[in-house]
């Protein structure tokens, strides 16, 4: 019914995690701050892409209805393909405390 979406993006990139997340329903996000362990060689590039140990790792917790269109708006702002190179993916949530996710819960 819920799902928790991370997004680990380099560093400066959490607000257009965020903004591009919230025009689509997501009610906010919490931002960590993270280092990469890839080794100094390995940060030339990986797929074409520049690889910056320097991270933001951004948790959404949202309804399942909404994970969808939420994940899609963020890989279009910040996904592999831009300067964000941000990875995406979710995790379910089987129980939530605390928080309204939707006018449906």
């Amino acid at each position: 019914m819920n799902e928790l979406i991370v997004v680990i993006v380099n560093q400066g990139y959490d607000e257009a995690v965020m903004t591009a997340a919230r025009e689509v329903g997501a009610r906010g996000g919490t931002i960590f701050n993270a280092r990469g362990t890839a080794e100094a060689q390995d940060l030339v590039k990986f797929m074409g892409i520049t690889i910056h140990p320097n991270k933001e790792i951004v948790f959404i917790l949202t309804a399942k209805s909404t994970r969808d269109k939420i994940m899609t708006a963020v890989k279009e702002a910040a996904g592999l393909a831009t300067d964000g190179a941000g990875i995406i993916f979710s995790l379910p949530v089987d129980s939530v405390m605390g928080v309204k996710l939707s006018d449906e819960n």
